[in-house]
């Protein structure tokens, strides 16, 4: 091969390596170039915004909750200033640092930190860290804010009750917003840290409470801290609450249960208005409204008196002797029975190979209708329930509105049970026994009330017959306009009774309180007409305790039941006394209602309906 056809061949060598060197390049240009294009045109936007977020971001703004009054204007629940901590994960730079500050400067436990910020992996939305800091933290804080960056302290309001446990069950508390809720249509577009109603009313009407959030748009540096306000969307705030709440009264009920369990609830009989709904042991609202912690609800929830129980709405108890005022109205109404039927007490009633005994020893002797309901003989309405049979109880005690719900505007009502055969059979896949009639007749067994029901049931006997939904909102003041809407008591319907029924229950009521069982709550200033109730626990009948009452331990004694309406003549007030483990109604339950009644009467010439009005 000559010389010259070598040199050739490496020319031709060369340019082919040229040619894979210009390919190369030109592919990797074009591949350059389709990647600053993908990144330009297609996700240009996607990192528009991701650059806008590292300089311009959105601060949500709460809104203040609207305000809640009692009947006469009194101020329930408002807020208050409040210095709470956000944090915006993507400007942490040291998150276990972080952590371990916050943990030495407030006392954040360093877990709770870290699983928060677990939670929220990656995100410029700020979470809300902790609420109710002290003005010490806050300017800890604040100190140390160069370091702890993606941290910022905002000053909010916060929800605070301000007579503290007085009412917390109606007026329930506030919390933040669950993500589980965020999925609701009721809570859609809250974001995280938003507060909203937890119990009461606050929950029932957090809609309206809540308000409407605002925006702040803020330029950030680097460090996400706050440079100048771009723009600012105003938030609005919640609508005011009136209720039909007395606070003078609820404050005097509250004291006259004291230590023990139980419950009060007081009606305008007229118009079904919530006057009174105590219910003891209380807690403090401000309390679970002021960060929840894990430690602090599972101590209330651990706590056996139950304090976070709506004893008024959600106590379920049997109903005593009270629930005699249902049976004497069945058989008012029946054609089984008379009010001239006329019954011999021994105080003893045989049934099959039991016998059930009468509340008095030695017996009542020869009772009508009318003198068993004053003096509460329990043998004369064994012999009504054996008569009549369980569904006509059953049938009569409906259509008092027992086993139901009374459609009060709170949340969680329980509807107690009223037996029948068909109840049984349903529920326990039992047949009914003729000596379970016999327990129900005065108000034992299966059969079981709330309070709430017993003072609509007594209103309803009061008036008449009529059945009003208790009302507790009178009246919605919106903020943004000023307007105020006023909300109309509601009737369930009559009580389809014979007007000669009422009059003899309402005869032998007023007679109980003055010359029967009812005697502690006769009063000087007021005439009152009511029904005593003493109801045994299900352990006290299980176990045959002594019947010496000091003998039994407090938890197995009875439980003492008062349901009353005043003036006799023309009731303004209706009332339900139910208090656990303490005896017999006459005696503990009776004076009980009789207080309030009289504190009652002393303002009664009071025009709430023109009050309220010129509360706006």
């Amino acid at each position: 091969m000559s010389k010259f056809t070598t040199q050739h061949e490496d020319f031709r060598n060369l340019q082919r390596r040229l040619l894979y060197l210009r390919t190369g390049l030109l592919f990797c240009l074009l591949l350059l170039s389709a990647r600053l294009w993908y990144l330009q045109v297609v996700k240009g936007t996607y990192y528009h915004e991701l650059a806008e977020q590292n300089r311009v971001r959105t601060v949500d703004l709460k809104p203040a909750r609207g305000l809640i009054f009692d009947r006469h204007g009194e101020l329930l629940a408002n807020n208050v200033p409040s210095f709470n901590l956000y944090l915006t994960v993507e400007d942490i730079r040291d998150r276990d640092g972080m952590a371990a500050a916050l943990e030495e400067l407030i006392g954040l436990p360093r877990a709770e930190t870290m699983k928060r910020l677990i939670q929220q992996a990656k995100s410029y939305v700020p979470i809300l860290l902790k609420s109710g800091l002290t003005l010490r933290e806050a300017a800890l804080l604040e100190g140390h804010r160069l370091e702890l960056t993606g941290l910022r302290v905002q000053a909010e309001s916060q929800r605070n009750y301000v007579h503290g446990p007085l009412g917390s069950h109606l007026l329930g508390y506030v919390g933040e917003v669950s993500p589980e809720q965020q999925e609701e249509p009721d809570f859609a577009g809250l974001v995280q840290g938003s507060i909203i109603g937890k119990a009461g009313v606050e929950k029932t009407y957090d809609r309206m409470l809540r308000g409407k959030p605002g925006e702040k748009t803020i330029e950030v540096d680097a460090r996400g801290n706050e440079l100048k306000t771009v723009a600012v969307v105003e938030q609005t705030p919640g609508d005011d609450l009136y209720l039909s709440l007395d606070l003078r009264l609820q404050r005097l009920a509250e004291s006259l249960l004291g230590a023990e369990s139980g419950a009060i609830v007081a009606l305008d009989p007229r118009n079904g208005d919530v006057l009174v709904m105590a219910s003891s042991p209380a807690y403090d609202p401000n309390v679970l409204s002021r960060g929840l912690t894990p430690a602090l609800w599972e101590q209330i929830a651990s706590d056996t008196s139950h304090p976070l129980t709506n004893r008024a709405l959600q106590g379920q108890y049997p109903p005593g002797s009270t629930f005699k005022i249902m049976v004497a109205s069945a058989a008012l109404e029946s054609d089984k029975w008379s009010a001239d039927t006329k019954v011999r007490c021994t105080g003893a009633f045989s049934s099959g190979r039991h016998v059930f005994k009468d509340w008095k020893r030695g017996g009542h002797g020869v009772m009508d209708l009318y003198n068993a309901l004053v003096q509460s003989c329990d043998v004369y309405f064994y012999n009504v329930g054996q008569r009549l049979g369980i569904d006509t109880i059953a049938e009569t005690a409906r259509l008092f509105g027992l086993g139901q719900p009374t459609g009060i505007d709170l949340p969680s009502e329980r509807v107690g049970v009223v037996p029948s055969i068909e109840w049984k059979q349903r529920v326990r896949k039992e047949p009914w026994y003729p000596g379970e009639t016999i327990s129900t007749a005065i108000g034992q067994g299966y059969i079981t009330v709330t309070p709430l029901q017993m003072a609509v049931a007594i209103g309803a006997v009061s008036n008449g017959g009529t059945l009003h939904r208790p009302r507790l909102v009178r009246a919605v003041r919106e903020r943004a306009t000023g307007r105020v809407q006023e909300y109309p008591s509601v009737d369930r319907g009559p009580v389809p009774l014979q007007e000669g029924t009422f009059h003899l229950l309402q005869d032998a009521l007023r007679e109980v309180v003055l010359h029967g069982t009812g005697g502690r709550a006769r009063s000087r200033s007021i005439s009152i007409a009511g029904k005593t109730g003493t109801a045994q626990t299900v352990a006290a009948r299980v176990t045959q305790l002594s019947t010496d009452e000091e003998a039994i331990p407090k938890q197995f004694r009875d439980h003492a039941w008062f349901v009353a309406y005043a003036p006799a003549e023309e009731p303004q007030i209706a009332v339900a006394v139910l208090v656990e483990n303490t005896g017999h109604g006459g005696t503990y339950a009776a004076p009980i209602a009789k207080a309030l009644i009289e504190e009652y009467w002393k303002d009664s010439d009071v025009d709430d309906r023109h009050q309220i009005a010129g509360q706006f």
